[in-house]
């Protein structure tokens, strides 16, 4: 995650983890407005590159300005992480030596007024981080059943109340469908006991509703599913995670990657037992921090595994 106004989140633990040197090539899956990137770059230089991929667009244009000065260094892709190996095939490389992953939601995304992820104004039930997702929020609300859509609150917003705000917007869509955030958030406020302390009541039904239309969590295990096959010999994977389900998802795929053969020694080495979390003074000067988990592994030897290739990389 990314913010205009402060460093990008947990930067010197990414830069430690990731030992980025020159000659190696990084891949910044979730390069936004190009914080992370820029500082991997200059820890690279002269002659590290940086490939970066977003699904956004926006963030694209704002990354090719932000790092025009790398010039051939960086090569930046309008393209999600879960088609990672495709663009290093288009490159021609087989592997690289360090992958990160941002999963947050940057503010320029968040205070974007035409994608409605905030519920602090009202704005249109969109919810896309790419134009070319074809299913917005407000197709979610009018479409799901009942359980389905309480299914995706418990699930993916852990919201105690799913069960009644999903009754409540199936009613109100029988006369009238639910078109804007303020319209949600209206719903929501009227669905469940009175307000509690700072987090708002819709903040987990914002928050399942993006991950339910940019389909989040799969497109995680998509890439985890390839990852490990696109680092070379002694490549690392940074990966930051902002709630629970992606955290989850990372601890188990990296434990499985860390565990050996029988007869073999572990091809993988975790080096975050724990999650890192952002130093005290990190939150002060950025309290969207506060929920930010880095996990890093590295791979310690080649062999066969399922979405990669081997060697090294073709430069």
């Amino acid at each position: 995650m990314e913010d205009s106004q402060h460093r990008p989140v947990l930067l010197a633990e990414v830069l430690e983890y990731l030992n980025c040197r020159p000659g190696r090539v990084y891949v910044d899956g979730t390069v936004g407005s190009g914080g992370h990137a820029r500082a991997i770059l200059e820890q690279s230089s002269p002659t590290g590159r940086l490939i970066g991929l977003d699904w956004d667009e926006q963030a694209i244009g704002r990354a090719q300005e932000n790092l025009a000065v790398f010039g051939k260094r960086v090569e930046l892709h309008n393209r999600d992480f879960k088609d990672l190996k495709t663009v290093l095939e288009g490159l021609s490389l087989v592997g690289v030596e360090g992958i990160l992953l941002d999963l947050g939601v940057s503010t320029e995304q968040l205070e974007d007024r035409e994608r409605g992820l905030s519920f602090r104004w009202d704005a249109p039930l969109d919810m896309r981080m790419s134009q070319d997702t074809k299913i917005t929020a407000r197709d979610l609300l009018r479409k799901l059943p009942l359980p389905a859509m309480s299914g995706i609150f418990r699930e993916y917003g852990e919201e105690r109340w799913a069960n009644r705000i999903a009754r409540a917007i199936v009613r109100r869509r029988q006369s009238k469908p639910l078109r804007t955030t303020g319209e949600l958030v209206e719903v929501i406020e009227e669905s469940v006991p009175a307000r509690r302390g700072r987090i708002h009541p819709a903040t987990r039904v914002f928050q399942a509703l993006r991950i339910a239309v940019n389909d989040e969590l799969n497109n995680l295990k998509v890439f985890l599913g390839q990852a490990a096959g696109l680092l070379l010999p002694g490549g690392r994977l940074c990966i930051i995670s902002f709630h629970s389900l992606e955290d989850r998802i990372v601890k188990e795929h990296f434990r499985q990657w860390a565990q050996a053969s029988e007869g073999e020694s572990p091809r993988f080495r975790i080096l975050t037992r724990k999650p890192l979390v952002p130093a005290h003074e990190e939150v002060v000067r950025n309290p969207k921090a506060r929920s930010a988990k880095l996990r890093a592994v590295e791979k310690v030897s080649e062999g066969p595994t399922k979405g990669g290739g081997d060697g090294r990389s073709d430069l």
